[in-house]
């Protein structure tokens, strides 16, 4: 049940010790966290692709399973997911695509959410081991959202001054015509 919280923690904890010993890279708790919802999502997008016959991680069928019934395409939205996942992760380690990566990290992870409130309500079996229940699937997908926003701080802003604008920039921008 712990299994990808420890894929986020113990790699964020790791590259936090790298930072404390020297490496810029990780001289926060933030690029630390950041980086390591990036393992997390390497790790778990490689289930995304895996055959069946793998026994150390959930294969792509156990994935499968996850999907509720009314979203169409169960197979291609789990090679899709991972896909995203990947970009994700790839989005994360770059400074300059943070934020974006953030975002769109959120918006996979609230997509998600059914699927993690499906296989917990009707009990469907993850790799051969009891369905995680709802009380740890829901605040488990809040954990990685918030580590997400945390990942791009600016973009919420500038999202918010971009639906609405201050006072100053409404009088910048002249007079409105029809």
């Amino acid at each position: 049940m712990f299994d990808t919280l420890m894929l986020l923690f113990g790699p964020a904890l790791g590259f936090r010790l790298l930072g404390l010993l020297g490496i810029s890279r990780f001289a926060s708790w933030q690029a630390s966290a950041v980086h390591g919802l990036a393992v997390m999502l390497v790790a778990t997008a490689t289930a995304h692709f895996a055959p069946s016959g793998v026994t150390v991680m959930p294969s792509h069928d156990d994935l499968t399973a996850l999907v509720p019934p009314f979203v169409p395409f169960p197979h291609a939205i789990v090679y899709v997911t991972g896909v995203l996942e990947l970009l994700g992760a790839a989005g994360l380690v770059r400074r300059k695509t943070r934020p974006t990566a953030g975002v769109g990290l959120v918006v996979l992870f609230v997509l998600l959410l059914p699927a993690n409130v499906y296989a917990a309500v009707e009990d469907i079996p993850f790799d051969g081991v009891p369905a995680t229940p709802l009380w740890f699937r829901i605040p488990e997908q809040l954990v990685f959202i918030s580590v997400a926003l945390w990942a791009a701080p600016t973009v919420p802003r500038r999202l918010l001054k971009a639906i609405r604008p201050s006072a100053g920039d409404t009088a910048a921008a002249g007079p409105h015509r029809a």
